[in-house]
């Protein structure tokens, strides 16, 4: 992408902000960002009242990111965290809050798309410290989902779109498919 794909702006919006513009009007608090390349750069464009984590080990991959962000909550009076990232601008608000719906301890569920599994994943607190010990490289939190017993797949193709904008050319068809109105 030529640069942190946190900071690549949609619309004259850096991704990160479209981000938590999602997640917040999707019924989402506390508003955790988890920060590792270009960490100076990104927390100079979030808005006040989100807490900012920076994951020291961010190189290592998804992993590092999804331990620091369950870590940092720990301390936090909250059931559950959506785990979601910024490279998936067709995330809507609606598919946030259909999987955070009455969010428990014991919950975990992961977004679908025409039964296709994808973000964002809601992984309630009972998972947190067996999800970090499973997060490594870029899996995250892959691993600890596939087959597990209590993951609740939730159909979100109906409102919203899972693909992620990993290139130039990607971003640019998301752009083309978001201004089309057929």
């Amino acid at each position: 992408m030529g640069g942190p794909k946190a900071l690549v702006e949609l619309d004259g919006e850096p991704l990160v902000r479209r981000t938590l513009r999602v997640l917040a009007d999707g019924g989402c608090a506390p508003l955790v960002v988890v920060v590792g390349a270009a960490a100076a750069d990104v927390r100079a464009v979030l808005p006040p009242g989100v807490t900012v984590v920076e994951a020291l080990d961010w190189a290592e991959g998804m992993g590092a990111s999804l331990r620091a962000g369950l870590s940092a909550l720990s301390g936090v009076d909250t059931p559950a965290a959506l785990v979601h990232l910024v490279d998936l601008p067709g995330v809507t608000a609606a598919a946030v809050a259909r999987l955070g719906a009455g969010a428990a301890p014991d919950d975990l569920r992961r977004a679908s798309y025409d039964g296709r599994p994808a973000h964002p994943v809601l992984i309630g607190r009972s998972h947190w410290t067996a999800v970090a010990a499973s997060a490594s490289g870029d899996a995250g939190a892959r691993g600890y989902l596939a087959g597990h017993p209590a993951l609740e797949l939730v159909e979100c193709g109906d409102v919203a779109d899972p693909d992620d904008v990993d290139t130039p050319e990607a971003l640019a068809r998301f752009r083309a498919s978001a201004s089309d109105p057929g």
